[in-house]
């Protein structure tokens, strides 16, 4: 099956904390390395960092800079080309309406979540991806805060694998996507 362009976003805001409070989380280097490395083997258009917060896009934008014009470029080619998809942004309302620029109006934002139940599953998500554009929305911290969450806005079923449900976002995301793509499918790159 081929799909649709493809995004993924990471939200750093609204996400919660441990008691369940709505925060803003940090950034970090391995997030913003990790997720480009990903997108980029799995052919996918875009990575939007969500944060509102000016000293967090600052450090994204230092980092990215490292490593597509400073010293990193030339040390590790590979990073800075994945770093490409990049696109660090305020919110995800902000991603979203980027996304439709770029694939049309129908495209959709699919949402993750490990403690959400009665999501779509992999085949139900497979099919949406063949027909329109989809970005996958992932939150650090301890998830997305519950004002993400709206009808237009499916939920993909949860990572299951045993009783212990903590993983990192990077491989909540590597699990998600290749389970999504695999080997079975492709992605279709944006148009130019």
């Amino acid at each position: 099956m081929i799909f649709k362009p493809m995004a993924i976003a990471l939200v750093h805001h609204p996400v919660l904390d441990r008691r369940g409070d709505v925060v803003t989380s940090a950034v970090t280097n391995l997030d913003i390395h990790d997720l480009a490395r990903l997108a980029t083997t799995y052919n996918l258009s875009r990575y939007y960092l969500v944060t509102p917060a000016v000293e967090q896009q600052t450090l994204a934008s230092r980092i990215i800079e490292h490593w597509q014009q400073g010293a990193g470029a030339s040390y590790n080619p590979d990073r800075c080309h994945a770093l490409d998809c990049l696109q660090v942004v305020n919110s995800l309302d902000e991603a979203l309406a980027d996304w439709r620029c770029l694939t049309g109006p129908e495209s959709l934002a699919v949402l993750t979540g490990a403690r959400h139940e009665n999501g779509i599953d992999y085949p139900q998500a497979g099919t949406l991806a063949a027909e329109r554009s989809i970005m996958l929305v992932f939150g650090t911290g301890h998830g997305l805060a519950p004002e993400v969450y709206a009808p237009d806005r499916p939920c993909l079923d949860p990572v299951r694998a045993g009783q212990y449900n903590h993983l990192s976002v990077r491989t909540a995301a590597a699990i998600i996507i290749d389970r999504l793509i695999g080997e079975c499918h492709s992605v279709l790159p944006l148009s130019s």
